[in-house]
């Protein structure tokens, strides 16, 4: 409705139209799209208030219990532990529902209608009954909003842990029910106690009695064992979808081919050929975008590979299957033109995240007073007898390039790989020969005893098109001098045009405009405020050091972009990208894949260039 004030059309409605739009809006009740959030929060609710009733005594007792003993999920007057359990049941299949799992939607309704009964035949509550056949006929009508789908692996995994888990907790039980035989009364048979045992699992009390207060720790014991077993398989029956990713052989090749015709666009478009990844392609084929599902997140780095005109049929590829599956899209590292395209076709947000340190070969020299700091580290190495070769994979020999493996393997300083965005996973692939190598050497001091010989550094680089390199990884000995890196960066550059390269990429420095803007003069308290913050974070990862270290080079700086759907969802996706990056590992529940099974065959024997430059700086 459009109104005209001062000659002017407005949208403005009065205020009695919108009282009466919004009861419209209530009448209906909530859109389709929102059906998953709002019956997801109600089952948190109800989950959070079984918790309550089974942990704090008192208010199992209070009316505030009362309440919540009407509400769906209460089934019967059980014991703390089978409240406790109820209350975790709900929760996970509360996070389900709100990604509009199918799964998560049959669970439901299967469990609602033994809620309603189980209230009328241990509570005699017809409120609650009600409710839940209410909440039960809500999930029918709206079945088309909960259509993604479940993770086949999860399912076998529950099913699997829910066999070896419920059979250790019956064993164990067993064993508790029977430890205090002189507590016990009267002489239960084996069947009884084994009913016992089970009726306990479940939070329920069973027919075995016994004085002085063990019945309290039998049954809590119990359930536990039972809140063990039914937490951990709800766990992995309905966590997000974190399939293992992996790149065909046919997928790679495809890459390839689009990064041999648009590899020059975009410094990051190498590391999409990361075989933890996977990709989906345009109808054309003449896009692609690789990602990796993290805890829920569908989370791309970097451009689309190819074709900028078939960008947005790869997007819409992407966008489709993190609807199927009820990912949250995620974008990280696009360029400026990277993000322009994602935030039109997508309706996304974006967000800058920092700068990519980019050196022109034609432009760097040692020379000058910003370069005297880096030259006079790199002169004094070399005075101290180390010396450097700079080499295409092709051109090492089999055994050299097998020590550079181990050597950067045994030279990781941390015990998890780290890289998603930069980094490729591996070193020395045959269909990686045209990556670069740079390394240092010093011979053994006279009684020093070097696993890898004269080895004490090496850095390796991918292409970036046919004239660009983008630095992936740094290692070196810990017994080497400082200054290591400086060394073969500078020495990378210095062969870099008898290579044909033009260009290099170093790193990212995250937040580098907030560090540099809030540490000149006349900076404003907000501005000062984020680089306060900036800092107190470098403590533990490397913020202001990637910054410092590459503004050693005097490189030009290309914003980077991270694209997200709502403001809500940066935390969940950073979350999500500390974890890609490896500097966050959650522990996983269930059976550990094997190294066999690891989706990248080199993944031990490197790590990102990240890793050392605190180090270094």
């Amino acid at each position: 409705m459009s109104v005209r004030v001062d000659g002017k059309k407005s949208d403005e409605v009065p205020s009695g139209s919108k009282w009466l739009s919004g009861l419209a809006r209530i009448a209906k009740g909530p859109k389709p799209e929102r059906v998953p959030a709002v019956v997801g929060t109600v089952g948190a609710l109800i989950g959070l208030a079984d918790i309550a009733a089974g942990v704090i005594p008192r208010f199992r007792w209070s009316k505030v219990h009362h309440w919540a003993e009407v509400l769906p999920g209460t089934v019967t007057q059980l014991a703390a532990a089978g409240s406790i359990i109820m209350g975790i049941l709900l929760l996970m299949l509360a996070h389900g529902l709100k990604r509009a799992k199918t799964r998560a939607w049959i669970a439901a309704v299967f469990v609602l209608p033994i809620g309603a009964a189980a209230q009328l035949i241990y509570r005699h509550s017809y409120v609650g009954a009600v409710l839940s056949l209410l909440l039960f006929a809500y999930l029918l009508r709206h079945k088309s909003a909960f259509s993604a789908l479940p993770d086949p692996r999860s399912r076998w995994k529950a099913l699997a842990n829910f066999i070896i888990m419920g059979g250790i907790s019956f064993a164990l039980g067993w064993v508790i029910v029977g430890s205090h035989p002189d507590q016990m009364i009267g002489d239960p048979p084996v069947r009884e106690q084994i009913e016992h045992v089970l009726w306990g699992l479940f939070g329920f009390e069973g027919s075995v009695r016994y004085t002085g207060g063990v019945d309290y720790v039998v049954g809590y014991s119990l359930g536990a064992l039972g809140l063990l077993t039914v937490g951990t398989t709800a766990y992995l029956a309905f966590r997000p979808e974190n399939p293992a990713a992996v790149l065909t052989e046919e997928d790679e090749d495809r890459l390839r081919e689009l990064l041999a015709k648009h590899g020059e666009r975009d410094s990051l478009g190498h590391f999409a050929l990361r075989r933890d990844k996977s990709v989906v392609f345009s109808p054309s084929g003449k896009a692609a975008v690789s990602y990796r599902v993290v805890s829920g997140v569908m989370l791309a780095s970097g451009d689309p590979i190819g074709d900028v005109e078939a960008w947005p049929g790869a997007i819409e590829q992407f966008m489709e299957l993190a609807k199927k599956h009820s990912w949250t899209p995620a974008v990280a590292g696009c360029s400026e033109t990277g993000g322009e395209v994602w935030t039109r076709e997508t309706g996304l947000d974006a967000l800058e995240m920092g700068d990519e340190a980019i050196v022109d070969v034609a432009d760097f020299s040692l020379s000058g007073r910003a370069m005297r700091n880096v030259r006079q580290m790199v002169k004094r190495i070399e005075r101290n007898g180390y010396t450097t070769k700079v080499r295409r994979v092709s051109e090492l020999d089999p055994e050299e390039l097998a020590v550079v493996q181990k050597a950067a393997n045994a030279w990781r300083d941390t015990e998890e790989e780290r890289g998603f965005s930069m980094a490729l996973g591996r070193i020395g692939d045959p269909k990686d020969l045209d990556a670069i190598i740079a390394t240092a050497h010093k011979d053994p001091e006279e009684g020093e005893d070097l696993p890898f010989g004269d080895l004490r550094a090496m850095q390796h680089y991918v292409p970036w098109g046919k004239d660009g390199m983008s630095l992936e990884l740094m290692r070196r000995d810990r017994s080497a001098d400082p200054g290591m890196n400086e060394l073969l960066i500078v020495a990378f550059l210095q062969a870099a045009p008898d290579m044909g390269i033009t260009r290099m990429s170093l790193n990212f420095a995250f937040f580098r405009s907030a560090l540099e803007r809030g540490g000149k003069l006349g900076a404003g308290p907000v501005v000062r405020v984020q680089r306060a913050v900036l800092l107190f974070l470098s403590r533990w990862f490397q913020i202001e050091s990637l910054y410092k270290f590459n503004e050693k080079f005097r490189p030009r700086w290309e914003p980077r972009f991270i694209v997200f759907p709502n403001n809500r969802d940066l935390p969940r996706i950073g979350f999500a990208m500390m974890q890609a990056e490896g500097f966050l590992t959650l522990p996983r529940l269930g059976l550990r894949r094997s190294r066999a099974q690891k989706p990248c065959e080199h993944d031990d024997d490197n790590v990102t260039a990240h890793s050392e430059v605190t180090r270094a700086a």
